[in-house]
């Protein structure tokens, strides 16, 4: 919420008090199109659209189309700011400023982006201000995930400016990765206490924390502290989004993409207590039923 303004999609009886969105990044390799017709089989709250060189990715009206035709609204937009997404949408201002457009014209309002890396000279510099400027002038948040370092032969080397951990920097809004947390080994609790109300928007996911890998697990599945952080931030002001962001690149049978994205939903609904709805009954109950 941008000083009091209530997105549309979060006007709905039906919206839970702590959404619960599908990452369009959980669906991959398949396309942004089979990312809502999942989260609308499952029974999700929305989904997050990671802009990638996926073209309706890029293409707000595809993607009000896709929204209105699965009944999905779309949660956030995932700024292309990967290293896998260099070519897409131009400088790294483009990027952030694209998105925050997209954003808008798609009726959301939250931006995830990365810190950025040290080398992007005349990016990286101005980082905090510019996002803040930026925000304000679309009225969106730009909420700036967690990283983590990058080891190189056991030694830590420096990739991002000003840091790769957002706890103590100069930003309006936060984006917290459980899988990022995991690989930078940090305890994502006591980040999550440290954040405060900088904290918007949560990606679910997991890690092992026992290499450098980013490896988005299902949550519970690593060693974060993942439910009672859900449980945290149940009982707290948050009044953000929980966005399933994990890894199903290893399903092979039909239906095991569906089960593995069934069990983060039923996973974060227990968590933050969503079970004491009348009625309800878990996505994998209505997967089999």
């Amino acid at each position: 919420m941008i000083d009091g303004v209530v997105p549309e999609w979060r006007k709905s009886d039906s919206v839970p008090d702590v959404p619960i969105g599908l990452s369009s990044a959980s669906v991959y390799p398949l396309s942004v199109h089979d990312a809502f017709a999942c989260a609308a089989d499952l029974g999700y709250d929305g989904v997050e659209v990671m802009v990638t060189n996926n073209s309706a990715s890029q293409d707000p009206h595809a993607l009000i189309q896709l929204s209105e035709r699965y009944d999905q609204p779309i949660v956030s937009i995932h700024a292309p700011t990967l290293l896998l997404t260099q070519q897409v949408w131009g400088g790294a201002w483009s990027k952030v400023r694209r998105s925050c457009e997209m954003a808008r014209a798609v009726g959301s309002d939250t931006v995830v982006v990365h810190p950025p890396f040290r080398w992007q000279s005349g990016y990286a510099e101005g980082f905090p201000i510019g996002i803040r400027d930026l925000a304000d002038e679309y009225e969106v948040h730009i909420a700036v995930e967690n990283m983590y370092p990058w080891r190189v032969r056991g030694r830590e080397t420096r990739a991002y400016l000003p840091h790769w951990d957002p706890v103590g920097q100069d930003y309006r809004d936060v984006t917290w990765d459980f899988s990022h947390a995991a690989t930078a080994r940090e305890d994502s609790l006591e980040s999550l206490k440290a954040l405060g109300d900088s904290l918007r928007h949560i990606h679910l996911t997991d890690g092992s924390g026992g290499s450098f890998r980013d490896e988005h697990l299902l949550p519970g599945q690593g060693t974060q502290r993942v439910a009672e952080c859900l449980q945290f931030l149940a009982d707290s002001a948050f009044d953000g989004v929980v966005v399933a962001e994990v890894s199903t690149r290893k399903a092979k049978a039909a239906g095991e993409r569906e089960q593995m994205l069934a069990e983060v939903l039923d996973f974060a609904r227990e968590h933050l207590g969503h079970f004491a709805r009348p009625g309800h009954t878990s996505a994998t109950e209505q997967r089999t039923s």
